[in-house]
């Protein structure tokens, strides 16, 4: 059983409204965890290089904080000429104050590379070559930090403290003379340090962009549920519009069905039968006017298919097709239609085929001068396909163009449709050859 067409109609699409929001909104949940877990892996990167960052500069601070504010105060210059005494007090204020579970080396150095003290007391008096940035820090001053090469000969007591940062400054004597003060961190400690600096930043950043995240979620389930009312909305008014269109087609129709085309059959019963009762002379005047009227009869009940085809709805697209093709038989062509017994399209598809078919046919009939009119309607592969044929006059290419310059933009529009569901309209003519109008949309 055919539907109504002023019914409303549920589209299957409906039913996958919520789905579908449900499958957009996962999208974007998806899409924004992997956009915050991309983000979250770089911030994490930054955040812990600028940790280590800090923790070696404080590094340098505590060298420059141990070799100017402990060490060098209680340097004397009696300590160049390897006295006792001196060695003595400077390795117990270093054993007290600056060795530590994160210091584990401490090496005074002159400029000629002499180590002067360490609380290694087998490194004191050797001498060791000097590279550019110790040498740099005597001259600027500057401290330096960097990771230790414990394969070096002044390091191999330290090879079994694992890795090492040695950081060194500039002190001097009172008297002066410039003093290279070295102390060999362990490298845990400052990424430890660096770990105290970092990670309460990146957990505060963790947590911000989760809740963040969070926050959107709900958000974007609310715009997508919005933008669905809206939409339904939308669409219900459309219904409403298209069924207003339909009611107001349909007593248009009833209109004229009960007023012209009553009236006009009225007109052509009188004048047969005046003609029966008239003069030679007038008798024939008056066939022809009831013939005229009979043609009017014809051409307003063709418009009439056209605005509301009432047999589409009741009886299905074969009677309907019947129906615009009448006028064509009216004046003397052979028609012949063709329609599956079992043809199975949804309603939307059928009236499409419905207007294809009507917009050819119409053109038959205004153009072609045909004698011979075939209308063949096919389902099958899933494709739903409408055909008219016929033996008229034809038209060149160039007369095509010139109709829709003229503003006869149907077949445009039926090209675009067909174009908008995936099928296609086609348009085989020869001047003098007939013309076969083709177009075949998917059948669902």
């Amino acid at each position: 059983m055919r539907n109504d067409a002023g019914q409303h109609q549920d589209r299957p699409g409906a039913e996958s409204a919520a789905p579908s929001v449900a499958a957009a909104v996962s999208k974007f949940v998806l899409a924004g965890l992997a956009a915050l877990i991309l983000f979250l892996g770089v911030s994490l990167l930054v955040v812990r290089e600028l940790g280590q960052r800090s923790a070696v500069r404080d590094t340098r601070d505590f060298a420059e904080l141990a070799g100017r504010g402990i060490v060098e105060p209680t340097l004397t210059d009696d300590l160049l000429e390897d006295d006792a005494a001196a060695l003595a007090r400077l390795d117990r204020l270093v054993q007290e104050r600056v060795l530590s579970e994160r210091v584990v080396r401490v090496k005074l150095w002159t400029r000629a590379g002499r180590i002067v003290y360490s609380d290694e007391p087998r490194l004191i008096g050797a001498i060791y070559p000097r590279g550019d940035d110790e040498m740099d820090a005597f001259r600027t001053g500057e401290t330096h930090a960097e990771l230790s090469d414990l394969t070096r000969p002044e390091n191999r007591f330290e090879r079994g403290e694992g890795k090492l940062y040695e950081v060194y400054t500039r002190v001097r004597t009172p008297n002066g003379t410039p003093l290279l003060f070295e102390t060999y961190q362990r490298s845990s400690a400052l990424a430890s340090s660096g770990r105290e600096i970092w990670l309460p930043f990146a957990v505060a950043l963790v947590v911000s962009l989760l809740l963040l995240w969070l926050i959107q979620v709900p958000l974007a389930w609310r715009l997508a549920r919005r933008l669905q009312r809206a939409q339904a909305e939308r669409e219900q008014l459309l219904q409403k519009a298209l069924e207003a269109s339909i009611d107001e087609r349909r007593r248009i129709a009833a209109d004229l069905h009960d007023g012209p085309v009553q009236e006009l059959a009225g007109l052509s019963y009188s004048l047969s039968a005046a003609a029966e009762r008239s003069a030679p002379d007038v008798k024939s005047q008056l066939l022809d006017a009831a013939a005229g009227a009979r043609d009017a009869i014809r051409g307003l009940r063709a418009v009439l298919v056209e605005i509301h085809p009432p047999n589409l709805q009741n009886e299905g697209l074969e009677s309907a097709l019947r129906d615009l093709l009448a006028p064509l038989r009216g004046h003397g062509a052979a028609t012949t239609l063709d329609v599956p017994a079992d043809l199975r399209v949804t309603p939307e598809v059928e009236l499409l085929l419905f207007r294809a078919g009507s917009e050819a046919i119409r053109n038959v009939q205004r153009h072609a001068r045909a004698q011979a009119v075939h209308v063949t309607v096919t389902d099958g592969d899933g494709v739903a396909r409408i055909e008219v044929a016929d033996d008229g006059a034809g038209f060149s290419a160039a007369e095509l163009d010139l109709r829709r310059t003229e503003g006869h933009v149907g077949l445009s529009l039926l090209e675009e449709v067909a174009a908008s569901r995936g099928g296609r309209m086609e348009l085989r003519s020869t001047d003098g050859g007939g013309t076969t109008f083709v177009f075949e949309v998917p059948d669902s």
